[in-house]
Parts: structure tokens; C-alpha cells; sequence
């Protein structure tokens, strides 16, 4: 009888904090209902990947075949070739352009000029509101063979050569440009966690007579730590992904060996070549390797810091 009547109260007290914040949940709502009409009701298609499709007969009344997509994936002697190359790709791009927002923020917040400060993000923020194909469009035109970079590398005595079709150039200008666009928009959190420190903490240092190096390392740093943990888990659940606009537009068969990853791989194998099942297969098998590694992630941090998404 008491569990019931702690029920009836539990049950109370949330509606009655339902309708005390009615206004929120109807803030909330559109979000959610576009959450659900286009992440959960598809992931019926899911089950794609385990039938023989046939569109005669749709989704569901396909007939059903196991994991065969999956063995034949890994049977495939591209499926080494796609999981190295996204590998690489994005062990690079953690490596390389994960430190470089929180770097750019901390040498920011170091500055004293506002102007100049405000000049400074407004032009590094505007490349983050620029299509991927605009983007592309300026790689394109810098690695030509008349670009920028052949001209610069020509002053150390390089011949100039048309770098998008080496395949050894195609990392270095994906991670490149990937840095260039998103530097500036990437290091509006950490200069929110800065803003968030207390000049006396600053002021307390500068008593003790520690110099910049060391108000950097005992004062800021610690106030971005929380922030960096997050982001570092997001990007670890996500480490399997890439940017597959800007590789489907960089890359061409020529450099296939270095650029073909397995975005790239599905969209040509399971669009354009029409084995949707094939394609759903190698998909979700991406998506559930990344859900594995941000669980991970979060459980790491959270037992190393106090620092997780959950």
C-alpha cells in the first residue's frame, strides 16, 4: 500500500511539474517530432540489411537472410582498403584538427585587443558557413598545378604537380581544409568556458607571481577541461565517420587507394550500383561500431574524471 501511494505521488509531482513547464515542452516538441519522423520511424528500413531485397515485395515481406551482406562485406577484398583508409582518415583528423579549435581559443583569449580579437573571429568564423563544394572549389583551384601550393613549393625547388591526383596529397588537403573551415566555429565552446573564468583567479596568480605559461596551465586550461572532455567523446563516437561531401568530391578513382572510404563505399556500391541491402549492411555495421566506441568513450572519462555525457 505504501509503494502504491509513493506511485500515485511520484506520478503527481511529475505531472504537476509537466504543467508548471508546459511552456518548455512545447519548445521542445518540434525538435522532438523532427527527431522522430526522420531518425526513429525510418530506422524500420534497418532491416534491410538482412533481407534479400526485392521492391516487388518492399521491406517487409522480403525474404530474410541473415547476416550474409555482413560476411560478404568482410569477404570483399576492398573491405581492408575502406576500414584503413576511414581509420587513418580519421586518426589524423583527431590527431590534427581536434587540438586546433582549442589551441586558436586559448591564444584568443590571450589577446587584449578587442578589436582586433573581434576581427580575428569574424574571419575565421566565416569559412564554417561555406558549402562543402565552395570549399572544395578553392582546394581545387590552390593544389592545381598553377595554384598557390604548387607555387609555394616551387620556391624549395618541387615541380609542380596536380596534387589532387596523388594519392598521397589527398589526406593532408582533406585534413587541411577540414581545419581551415571549421577552426574559427569550433572554438566558440572553449572560449564560452573561458569566459566563464573569474578574473580574480587571474588576478590571485599574478600575486603569487606565476608568469603567462603558468596562469595558462594552472588557470585556463582547468576551466576548458570539461568542455574538451565532451567534445572528445563526441568526436571518438563519430571517429569512423568522415566528411563524405567533401571526399565524394575530392576523391577520383586514381586515388582510390588512399580516398575510398566506407561513406564513399556504400554510396557507390549500394546507390549507384542498386544493392541497397549490401549498402544498409555496411551502414549499420558503421553506426554500431560507433555507438560501441562513444560508450566507451563516456565510460573511460567518466571513471578517469567527472567528466561524461551520462
Amino acid at each position: 500500500m505504501n509503494l502504491q501511494s509513493q506511485t500515485l505521488k511520484n506520478k503527481e509531482s511529475f505531472l504537476r511539474r509537466c504543467v508548471k513547464q508546459r511552456y518548455l515542452i512545447m519548445m521542445v516538441l518540434p525538435g522532438l517530432l523532427l527527431i522522430l519522423v526522420f531518425k526513429y520511424i525510418p530506422m524500420y528500413g534497418v532491416t534491410i540489411a538482412f533481407k534479400s531485397y526485392d521492391a516487388s515485395l518492399g521491406f517487409l515481406r522480403s525474404p530474410w537472410i541473415g547476416i550474409q551482406h555482413f560476411q560478404a562485406f568482410f569477404d570483399s577484398p576492398m573491405s581492408w582498403r575502406i576500414i584503413k583508409n576511414s581509420l587513418l582518415l580519421a586518426f589524423y583528423s583527431l590527431l590534427f584538427g581536434f587540438p586546433a579549435p582549442i589551441i586558436f581559443a586559448l591564444l584568443l583569449n590571450e589577446l587584449r585587443q578587442k578589436f582586433f580579437k573581434r576581427v580575428v573571429q569574424t574571419i575565421t568564423y566565416f569559412p564554417h558557413f561555406l558549402s562543402a563544394v565552395i570549399v572544395i572549389g578553392f582546394v581545387h583551384e590552390f593544389s592545381s598545378v598553377d595554384g598557390i601550393i604548387n607555387k609555394v613549393m616551387g620556391w624549395f625547388g618541387a615541380e609542380p604537380k596536380a596534387l589532387l591526383y596523388l594519392s598521397e596529397a589527398f589526406r593532408p588537403l582533406y585534413i587541411g581544409s577540414g581545419i581551415w573551415q571549421e577552426l574559427g566555429y569550433g572554438a566558440i565552446i572553449y572560449l564560452a568556458a573561458l569566459t566563464g573564468i573569474d578574473p580574480a583567479q587571474y588576478e590571485a596568480a599574478v600575486i603569487d607571481g606565476a608568469n603567462r605559461w603558468q596562469r595558462l596551465k594552472y588557470v585556463t586550461w582547468p576551466a576548458i577541461i570539461p568542455a574538451t572532455s565532451v567534445m572528445l567523446i563526441l568526436k571518438l563516437g563519430s571517429i569512423l565517420s568522415t566528411d563524405f561531401q567533401k571526399v565524394l568530391l575530392m576523391y577520383n578513382p586514381k586515388i582510390y587507394d588512399t580516398a575510398d572510404v566506407i561513406e564513399t563505399y556504400v554510396y557507390r556500391v549500394g546507390v549507384q550500383g542498386g544493392q541497397f541491402e549490401y549498402g544498409a549492411a555496411v551502414g549499420l555495421m558503421l553506426s554500431v561500431i560507433s555507438f560501441v566506441l562513444i560508450v566507451l568513450a563516456n565510460s573511460f572519462s567518466k571513471r578517469v574524471s567527472e567528466n561524461s555525457l551520462w
